[in-house]
């Protein structure tokens, strides 16, 4: 099961890096459609769709390495006991918020599915396609929440602890 999880979280940054290169690839079209007196209808859009999706995607991936900002000033200050119990509370609270946000992203994109909705640009893009990376990132990001709640509760470190340690070790090395 470990293995699939990190397959996951690193599949779906993966993906998160594709949109990224598709962002660039597409700006680099528009730009050199005007030089060349080409119009590169719709392109901004296709560009932001793909930001969304590469913002959405990364999310369990960086945060599984302690990429992303955590606001620890309290937390680091509190004992062992104290610190797990707050630990807990938080992965707790942000597996329900976020969880709760990867359900209402999922209806949605099932919704824009169902009527067919479509994008008001030039070129009408069926809405479930560009919501489809929200509602994936989000609900990894759930799962990799719930992955490091369970490790918490079954006493061992969660990811983003680990990754901040070795982090400190590396730094240290380099010293």
């Amino acid at each position: 099961m470990r293995k699939f999880l990190e397959w996951l979280y690193t599949g779906s940054g993966v993906l998160a890096g594709i949109f990224l290169i598709f962002i660039a690839v597409l700006s680099l079209a528009q730009i050199s459609g005007r030089l060349l007196g080409f119009d590169a209808y719709s392109f901004d859009d296709f560009a932001g769709f793909c930001m969304a999706a590469s913002s959405f995607l990364g999310l369990a991936h960086t945060y599984r390495r302690n990429e992303q900002i955590r606001v620890a000033l309290l937390i680091d200050r509190l004992g062992d006991g104290a610190r797990k119990a707050a630990e807990l509370l938080c992965l707790a609270a942000s597996s329900f918020l976020v969880g709760y946000f990867a359900w209402y992203a999922t209806d949605m994109t099932w919704t824009s599915h169902v009527i067919n909705d479509v994008s008001q640009g030039l070129v009408p893009v069926p809405l479930w396609l560009p919501q489809s990376g929200m509602a994936l990132g989000l609900t990894i990001m759930t799962i990799a929440l719930l992955d490091d709640l369970v490790v918490l509760l079954a006493g061992g470190t969660p990811s983003y602890l680990v990754a901040e340690r070795s982090k400190k070790v590396a730094m240290s090395e380099n010293l």
